[in-house]
């Protein structure tokens, strides 16, 4: 005959193998405190997206200023060419 489930519970935690307070987890899941943000969080995003928008907006103006001159170039070569 089985021995009842308690008593088979018992001998099992009792054996080492297993206990309540080795199992628990040493991170607590939590639900966010909207009323109160991480401000240093906050400003880190918002900089970092501003900082990322610098930076578009600068190599957006390198690409147009390279853009123009290889035109410019093309079109004086084109030029040239086709005087002769």
């Amino acid at each position: 005959m089985a021995p009842p489930l308690g008593l088979a519970k018992r001998l099992f935690l009792a054996s080492g193998s297993l206990s309540h307070t080795l199992t628990r987890s040493a991170f607590v899941a939590r639900k966010p405190d909207y009323t109160n943000p991480n401000w240093g969080m906050v400003g880190l995003t918002f900089g970092t997206t501003a900082a990322l928008w610098v930076l578009l907006f600068k190599k957006h103006n390198e690409d147009v200023m390279e853009y123009e001159r290889r035109r410019e170039e093309r079109e004086k070569h084109d030029a040239c060419t086709g005087c002769s």
